[in-house]
């Protein structure tokens, strides 16, 4: 018997992760694509995200219909030095996990769910052990090429560990990798869908000369600080040779446009800085021909899906160090460059140069950044969830 026709006509599904974007949207992601399939065989999905009041989740569900409930959570904060780790900070925080266990499972229990999915995030670990407790499946969705700290927690707890990439598997504790199988890290499928020309007429680059390349610096929604300064301390290079769309996010939109007013009029037509890019967001990644950027699991995750050529300037205080590691992964095999410790202007030059001189190589670095991609993550990791639901 096939798992589709093993699958209950009112599946349920219980999702819990969060905090930040990358812990989140492939949730969302993974959310909609399940809702889908079941759709297009008649049947229902009920879902309930087990979350934190001030993560992202809290406002991402419910914006999505989905049932909400929040648990009591621990962040470790993590030091180099042991004895810090045993800051009060921290066990008072640990002391709040077995409520949260608590009350988990009263969750599990109430609604069971045929499975449940941890994305990563402290509140995943609560949530993740009432699903052992409760004997429901678990499945955890990893998107760095390390496993996080929620998801080394719940490892021996899993029926399955989906994993972005193959050179997490030899990473994985050997005595859960049965366990994992590579779906990739879900993408918003909005994403793959924009066109070039829509996103000069939306956000009015009359000015851009499509002759040159044009390069999309982003920092993510808030922008950052390192990266609008290294852009813009060479602005005038970098308009020489290529367009400019700057993400700077919106605390830094007016200095940056102060600065690009006093440029040479026709270096100032090719640079767009906008404190925020939103639903115009695939238009401009299809217009993108290079993007400077953090190096995010969900960036990588577009960005390879797209097959862009990147320049990447990772978060040094990502925790982990995983924005390092994503980076680092895409370099050794040419789908990217990582500008890794001390970056100065001159080691952003020497990055992008010559991939704006040389459009061979821009597409070198494209078609190995393709490899990378999964644009049918969403729907492998549905694919995981359903087999793990039915045993």
């Amino acid at each position: 018997m096939s798992t589709e026709r093993r699958i209950p006509n009112d599946f349920r599904l219980i999702v819990t992760g969060g905090g930040t974007g990358g812990h989140t949207y492939p949730a969302l992601t993974a959310i909609r694509a399940m809702r889908d399939r079941l759709a297009a065989l008649g049947q229902s999905l009920e879902v309930l995200w087990i979350g934190t009041a001030d993560g992202l989740e809290a406002r991402v569900a419910p914006a999505e219909g989905i049932e909400f409930a929040t648990v009591a959570t621990g962040k470790i904060r993590r030091s180099g030095n042991p004895l810090k780790m045993l800051s009060a900070a921290n066990v008072r925080d640990m002391a709040r996990v077995p409520l949260g266990v608590a009350q988990a499972r009263k969750l599990v229990s109430d609604f069971a769910p045929h499975v449940v999915l941890a994305t990563g995030g402290y509140v995943a670990v609560p949530a993740g052990l009432a699903a052992r407790m409760c004997k429901r499946p678990l499945v955890l969705h990893e998107q760095t090429v390390r496993l996080g700290l929620a998801n080394r927690k719940l490892a021996g707890s899993a029926t399955r560990i989906a994993v972005s990439s193959e050179s997490s598997l030899p990473l994985l504790p050997e005595a859960v990798r049965g366990l994992a199988v590579v779906t990739g890290n879900p993408v918003r499928p909005e994403v793959l869908t924009g066109h070039a020309d829509k996103a000069v007429q939306v956000l009015g680059l009359d000015g851009f000369d499509r002759r040159l390349p044009t390069v999309y610096v982003t920092g993510g929604a808030q922008g950052s600080q390192q990266i609008n300064d290294l852009v813009a301390g060479e602005l005038p290079w970098l308009l020489e040779r290529a367009n400019v769309v700057h993400q700077c996010g919106p605390a830094h939109r007016e200095a940056l446009a102060a600065r690009a007013a006093g440029l040479p009029t026709a270096l100032a037509a090719r640079y767009h800085v906008t404190g925020f890019v939103g639903p115009e967001l695939p238009d401009v990644l299809a217009l993108a021909d290079l993007v400077i950027s953090r190096s995010g699991a969900g960036t990588l995750a577009e960005l390879t899906a797209l097959g862009k050529p990147a320049v990447f300037v990772p978060l040094a205080t990502a925790a982990g160090n995983e924005q390092a590691h994503n980076a680092r992964h895409l370099e050794t095999s040419g789908a990217a460059v990582a500008l890794l410790g001390d970056v100065t202007g001159g080691h952003l030059r020497d990055a992008v140069g010559p991939l704006l001189e040389d459009p061979v190589r821009r597409e070198a670095m494209a078609t190995a950044a393709r490899a990378h991609g999964r644009p049918d993550a969403a729907d492998r990791l549905v694919d995981v969830l359903l087999s793990a639901a039915s045993g």
